[in-house]
């Protein structure tokens, strides 16, 4: 039966990369899986996962992946050192490192007979290849000024599941991945100040840019300097257009467009992304239509799921990053969580 079917190529393997891959060998399709890097490792991640439906995961093959995860019951948002919202999530979210997560893919992938090659990095010629899906992660931005920028720290307290700080043309995340553990996450928009020489010249820019209090906290904590990771030239704002024009091909995961990360909802687009596109590749692999059509098939189920929310995003991440639009969440300062709530399904 698997000798019957096409093969499928997968470039990348992150979330989307791995969710796909499963959900295919689940399926008796064969698939290689290209990945420039080894595993596991850390990478630039707000590791905080909502809005994740378990059907999503038992589609894929995905069932018991986020064993461990942390449960996440509340947010609270701060403006430079003064608190200008809290409140209760409208669902648990989950916290678990992309190092763990990452891990568990790849052998649930190898467990399945995928066929993992690391440490190989495919470049696009530019043109569709028959059976070849890009879940490359972001793709940069030549001009965009936006850096990511992450680490995990040890011994800090936490009275939320997300904490979000805005700063000078940042903004940080904050939410706990394991028991003694806690990612720090932040979308910085460059040029940098100079770097000090300590390891934590990470928190040295987030009091370079207003969040004294909150460095210091940091500063107080334990870093996993093995974990401090940063990307630059993220396709953000009016920059976004330059890396979604002229791509070819099948896209996923943010492969095919990446939302702001103050969302929380990059980690299950990428697997979302992966299930949208899971029947149609299944139906190309048996033979059943060609390429083009299922690459076809496959955008417009993405716009479906997601274009709406990513046009929000779009809009509102300038707010997080401008002074008059920090100064704007201010006047939310004591209203119920309605609105909160509203908002947060309408990115999911």
């Amino acid at each position: 039966m698997e000798e019957e079917m096409k093969r499928i190529s997968i470039v990348g393997g992150g979330l989307a990369g791995f969710s796909l891959g499963i959900g295919l060998r689940r399926h008796g399709i064969p698939v290689v899986l290209s990945e420039a890097g080894t595993y596991p490792r850390h990478r630039v991640c707000g590791e905080f996962i909502s809005g994740l439906d378990p059907a999503t995961l038992e589609a894929l093959g995905l069932t018991g992946i986020l064993e461990g995860a942390v449960s996440h019951r509340s947010t609270v948002w701060y403006r430079r050192e003064k608190e200008v919202f809290s409140a209760d999530l409208p669902e648990i979210a989950l916290g678990l490192s992309r190092y763990v997560l990452d891990a568990r893919c790849k052998e649930r992938f190898l467990a399945l007979g995928g066929d993992l090659r690391q440490c190989s990095r495919i470049c696009s010629t530019g043109k569709d290849t028959a059976g070849q899906v890009w879940a490359t992660g972001r793709t940069a931005a030549k001009r965009s000024p936006w850096l990511g920028l992450k680490a995990h720290f040890t011994d800090v307290a936490t009275t939320h599941g997300l904490e979000m700080h805005l700063g000078d043309q940042l903004y940080v995340g904050l939410t706990r991945v394991a028991p003694d553990r806690v990612n720090v996450c932040a979308l910085v928009r460059g040029p940098l100040e100079k770097r000090t020489s300590r390891p934590e010249w990470m928190v040295d820019i987030f009091r370079q840019r207003g969040l004294a209090s909150f460095a210091d906290r940091l500063d107080a904590a334990t870093m996993d300097e093995d974990s401090v990771v940063g990307v630059s030239a993220l396709p953000f704002g009016r920059w976004a257009g330059e890396r979604v024009r002229g791509e070819p091909g099948c896209r996923l995961g943010d492969a095919h467009r990446q939302i702001p990360p103050f969302t929380g909802n990059g980690m299950t687009m990428a697997i979302q992304s992966a299930e949208s596109a899971l029947p149609h590749l299944r139906t190309y692999a048996s033979g059943a239509c060609a390429w083009p059509s299922a690459v076809e098939q496959i955008r417009r189920a993405l716009a479906r799921r997601f274009d709406k929310r990513l046009r929000l995003a779009g809009l509102i991440h300038p707010f997080l990053t401008h002074p008059w639009g920090q100064s704007m969440l201010s006047l939310g300062r004591g209203l119920p969580g309605r609105p909160f709530d509203l908002l947060y399904h309408a990115l999911r």
